[in-house]
């Protein structure tokens, strides 16, 4: 966890949003800082805060502190708090492994897909959006930079040899804009405990893939612990969670 985030808690009436606004202060501090570092402008990357196992009403105090980008991992519990705050100018993102019976529902709220990582799911997209008549969706190819072409199980993602694939099926594909690139620092491999050089990579991997799909100019890399590494760069979007909520109770 990076950026001096403190745990949820407290019963005192307004200690909780006061608790979120220091911890998303000290992470807004630490984005500026690091696009100055890169020289870059600070309207160039966004906050998306990742909101997993935490309640609606920190997504509401959020939203009341100027967080318009929020993300979940799990549709279930996504769903459930997008329908709660429905009211509220936000865009929700989806960045966890994403099952085809699940993507209905994701699309129903999500404005933004993290995590393609296979054609069948670009062609489940497509159908559910279409059928629903929704506006396009964003969509990122999730790359494992650990993987090896034909690699399965572990983290989501597909090989870097198997990018041109998905983000071909997702230019051709109805309700679908192939928005660009997605990664998580890798901890197995080549870039394991490399996070600088594993998002250095996806960049080039971004540079070479807008050469071919202008528009697919996002790059989603960095979490709470590596954010400025990202940023450095050339990530456009940052998923922070912990650093702004609290740590996460230990299951079990």
């Amino acid at each position: 966890m990076g950026g001096g985030a403190v745990s949820a808690g407290g019963g005192v009436p307004g200690a909780r949003e006061a608790e979120l606004a220091a911890n998303l202060a000290r992470v807004e501090e630490r984005v500026t800082r690091a696009c100055d570092a890169a020289g870059r402008a600070r309207a160039d990357v966004t906050l998306i805060v990742v909101t997993k196992t935490y309640p609606a009403e920190d997504v509401r105090r959020l939203a009341a502190l100027g967080v318009r980008h929020v993300a979940e991992n799990r549709d279930q519990e996504a769903a459930a708090k997008a329908a709660a705050c429905a009211d509220l100018p936000l865009n929700w993102h989806f960045v966890g492994q994403l099952q085809t019976n699940k993507v209905r529902s994701v699309t129903s709220y999500a404005r933004c897909v993290h995590s393609v990582d296979r054609v069948r799911l670009v062609h489940a997209l497509s159908s559910a959006v279409v059928n629903a008549g929704r506006p396009p969706l964003d969509c990122l190819v999730q790359v494992a930079l650990e993987k090896k072409p034909g690699d399965s199980g572990g983290r989501g993602g597909v090989a870097p040899e198997g990018v041109e694939e998905l983000v071909t099926a997702l230019a051709g594909a109805p309700g679908l804009r192939a928005a660009g690139l997605m990664t998580v620092a890798p901890l197995s491999g080549r870039y394991a405990g490399e996070p600088a050089a594993a998002f250095e990579r996806l960049w080039e991997m971004s540079r070479d893939l807008r050469a071919r799909h202008p528009a697919a100019n996002m790059v989603s890399a960095g979490m709470s612990a590596d954010l400025e590494q990202a940023i450095a760069a050339g990530a456009t979007h940052v998923r922070v969670g912990s650093a702004v909520l609290g740590v996460r109770p230990t299951l079990g």
